[in-house]
């Protein structure tokens, strides 16, 4: 086995940009084992849709990034108290056997007085809780099985972050997270910190302090840098990549009742169907048409409707209100 530095880049799309190079364009025999730990951050499974993962009021107002990774599975919350361990191979008859990947961070977590175990499918729980979550892809005849570790992670931004529009969370909602997830460092009986971590995995999976490593070199880094571009950094692959999804909201305004449907697909708006009670002085196929093609984004949203006037669709109906009504 080989160990990649990632040179402490703590970008999240830097970092799937190196784990896809390495799954990718590093052939060797040798299994591969990478370290990242990312800023706060959202990381989507390659099939979710990210309207229904996140708050992004939240994320926005927090600078949280919201990337889309390679493997499926659910949303995840990195932040700088999240270490990510990712095994590459060329075994690819080891899919779905997430317990090869994780029986050695499981020994050396136990080795360090954390009671880990391996339960269900991909989870690892100690003290009855979930400490990490693991996922895996493969291509081209090789694959990566990756997972987190919630060594020091804020639960309540984690809980903000993965609840989508929910404005308000409750004190005892966090508790009850923390009743299921916990951080391996109140396990700890020796207190430690996330790098000590890391490197006590490096010296317990490599049986010493022996490390043998695999250097990128600068053009290996450029092409990195590429792959971040080109996917990590795009709103293509982190929204627009997104299911197709249909939403409906309504209210009853003191303009009358109004009913939006929208069907959504690529993270664009697709179809536009407005009811309701209110009195219009337009025809309200106007304003379906012009919010047709839109990305389905507030920011976007915002600024298609700086440009209308809605009171001539709905009377005293001011732009926040009905923003609310389509996003």
């Amino acid at each position: 086995m080989l160990f990649v530095d990632n040179q402490n880049v703590t970008d999240p799309r830097r970092n799937l940009a190196l784990e896809e190079f390495l799954l990718r364009h590093v052939q060797l025999e040798e299994p591969i084992l990478l370290f990242y730990i990312n800023e706060p951050s959202v990381i989507m499974g390659r099939n979710q849709n990210s309207t229904e993962e996140i708050d992004p009021d939240f994320v926005k107002a927090n600078g949280i990034h919201v990337v889309r990774r390679l493997s499926g599975g659910g949303a995840v919350y990195h932040d700088l108290g999240n270490l990510n361990f990712s095994f590459i191979t060329n075994a690819q008859e080891d899919l779905h056997n997430f317990a090869k990947f994780t029986e050695p961070v499981v020994r050396v977590l136990r080795e360090l007085g954390v009671q880990a175990e391996l339960r269900g499918k991909s989870d690892i729980f100690a003290d009855n809780k979930k400490i990490s979550g693991n996922a895996q892809y493969a291509s081209g005849g090789r694959m990566f099985s990756h997972g987190t570790l919630l060594f020091d992670t804020n639960i309540e931004n984690m809980l903000r972050a993965l609840n989508p529009r929910q404005a308000q969370i409750e004190s005892r909602a966090v508790q009850s997270v923390r009743s299921f997830v916990t951080n391996i460092r109140e396990l700890l009986p020796v207190d430690s910190d996330i790098y000590q971590l890391r490197q006590t995995l490096l010296r317990g999976i490599f049986g010493g302090d022996t490390i043998p490593t695999y250097e990128l070199n600068e053009a290996e880094w450029t092409q990195v840098g590429q792959i971040a571009a080109e996917r990590y950094e795009t709103w293509a692959w982190n929204i627009g990549r997104s299911p197709k999804f249909n939403r409906r909201k309504d209210a009853q305004l003191p303009v009358g009742k109004i009913d939006v449907r929208l069907d959504v697909a690529q993270g664009v708006i697709q179809g536009v169907k407005i009811y309701g009670t209110f009195f219009s002085q337009r025809d309200i196929f106007e304003l379906e048409k012009r919010l047709m093609g839109v990305r389905y984004e507030r920011e976007a949203l915002t600024a298609v409707l700086d440009t209308i006037d809605l009171t001539t669709y709905f009377g005293n109906l001011d732009k926040q209100t009905f923003l609310e009504l389509l996003y």
